[in-house]
């Protein structure tokens, strides 16, 4: 028998269970009929089984469950029940975003321009990439992780004829808030490189005319008076 964690209470399971969902379902069928979680297709695909193992973002289907091991719900979304949170912010983020095609472009779709897009329409909408962002923690106004890629995903696609909208979408509370820490990549179950995405999208939108509020907000050479150049590291 292994003992393992779920909501800070100990369960007893099988020592020949394998993935972390199984042990969700046994202990529900054996010792707390009350324990709420989700899950769908059982195989990676659905992404709805995704919760904190030990601290890190998993799919429950796709973790091995091992001796000890803690499982709790998904940081940074409300908690409904159990392991059970709250994930309406999936759709108002991709609305917020317009992640649609809006536009169609007469263009001939090529093999190589659908491949540009391959890997971000694989994202499954677990929810695992907010759970990890430190800026959504504390600004739930960030478009945040999945809604972004999900957006370069639509502006890369030759089929859209016009991104002026979801670029407009992301310039507040979106690209240039991204602290580019990584965590969103490194959580995503379908190894999407959420962090470069962004970073993609950030150079798009200085293409196209956007800049960094930072930036823009901030230049420290017009507080100095004409005898005054600031901080002189040589000290002279």
């Amino acid at each position: 028998m292994n003992k393992i964690t779920v909501c800070d209470k100990e369960y007893n399971i099988n020592s020949n269970i394998s993935n972390a969902l199984e042990a969700l379902i046994e202990i529900k069928k054996t010792s707390n009929k009350s324990l709420a979680f989700k899950y769908g297709c059982k195989s990676g695909v659905c992404g709805s089984c995704s919760v904190l193992i030990n601290g890190v973002e998993q799919l429950a289907c796709a973790c091995k469950i091992n001796d000890a091991d803690n499982i709790s719900p998904l940081k940074n979304l409300d908690l409904i029940k159990g392991l059970v949170v709250d994930d309406s912010n999936i759709k108002e983020k991709l609305l917020q975003v317009d992640a649609n095609l809006n536009d169609l472009s007469s263009n001939i779709i090529s093999q190589k321009s659908v491949d540009v897009i391959d890997v971000q329409s694989n994202c499954i909408l677990c929810n695992s990439c907010y759970s990890s962002c430190p800026v959504y923690e504390v600004n739930k106004d960030f478009i945040g992780p999945f809604a972004l890629t999900r957006a370069f995903r639509y502006i890369k696609d030759d089929k859209e004829a016009s991104s002026k909208s979801k670029l407009d979408a992301m310039q507040t509370n979106g690209v240039w808030d991204c602290t580019l820490c990584g965590n969103c990549s490194a959580v995503c179950p379908q190894a999407i490189d959420i962090k470069n995405d962004i970073v993609m999208l950030q150079n798009i939108s200085v293409q196209n005319g956007y800049e960094n509020p930072a930036f823009s907000s901030n230049n420290s050479f017009d507080s100095f008076g004409d005898d005054d150049f600031g901080f002189n590291p040589n000290s002279f």
